[in-house]
């Protein structure tokens, strides 16, 4: 099978995405790790099991030599769209998007691997020094374990707003089981990361107010999430991330 270049979705690191009738082919390039892919798959599958409302995984094939996965293509406009073109009601969006946040973290997929796991083994990876190292590990063991679904990479880009209003959430290559506080952690910095700090902090707050968690909870955990996203990350991100890792102490 071969696919069309105008039938490009998106194009992101190490993956293009197309649209093919009334299906979505994500495909790796060739040098991807085969055992990332499968993982993504079943992230999605055992997320789509748990409730979550996600694209229908459909199947995982070879196709020219490289790894894809097809599901099914959800139609709509994605709520950074919608907040793009609409600034003026962005509050109520960030709104949206928290809710659809604190809907997934109420849900249940015991085999999903532990965000505390995946946030150890990379504090480790890290290019931090070892006294910091230590203090982030130690943070992390004190902090409560929780078992609710955390997206790991949740954005309004990673939201389709459907043609009847509901919500589809993609891209759960970064999922696991874990405490919502961190990920309300990660999706803080992303917004930084994106240059729109006023929606990161209009977004802390509401995520506070609507989960009823103290900021500064949220806050002991950035460091830790900034440390384990520095690894592996875009050279221009990684000077942000580890200067964040470095921050212990917050008004």
């Amino acid at each position: 099978m071969s696919i069309k270049a105008d039938r490009i979705i998106a194009v992101r690191t190490s993956k293009t995405v197309y649209r093919d009738g009334d299906t979505v082919l994500k495909v790796f390039d060739g040098d991807y790790p085969k055992s990332d892919v499968l993982s993504e798959a079943l992230n999605q599958a055992r997320v789509e099991e748990a409730g979550v409302c996600v694209p229908k995984l459909l199947e995982v094939m070879k196709l020219d030599d490289k790894w894809a996965i097809r599901s099914e293509y959800v139609p709509g406009e994605t709520l950074q769209q919608l907040m793009d073109r609409d600034r003026d009601n962005c509050g109520e969006y960030l709104g949206r998007f928290v809710d659809i946040q604190l809907e997934i973290c109420s849900h249940r997929a015991p085999l999903l691997n532990k965000l505390k796991d995946k946030l150890l083994r990379r504090i480790a990876e890290s290019t931090l020094d070892a006294t910091t190292r230590y203090e982030l590990r130690s943070r992390l063991s004190s902090m409560p374990e929780h078992q609710k679904i955390c997206h790991g990479d949740f954005n309004p880009s990673n939201i389709v707003v459907k043609t009847d209003g509901s919500c589809c959430v993609l891209d759960w290559s970064h999922a696991s089981q874990g405490n919502a506080s961190a990920d309300a952690a990660r999706t803080y910095l992303l917004f930084w990361l994106a240059g729109d700090i006023a929606a990161a902090e209009s977004y802390l707050k509401l995520f506070c107010k609507k989960s009823d968690t103290a900021k500064q909870y949220v806050q002991q955990w950035m460091p830790i999430v900034a440390a384990a996203q520095s690894v592996g990350c875009r050279p221009q991100e990684r000077e942000f991330l580890l200067q964040w890792a470095n921050v212990f102490d917050y008004e």
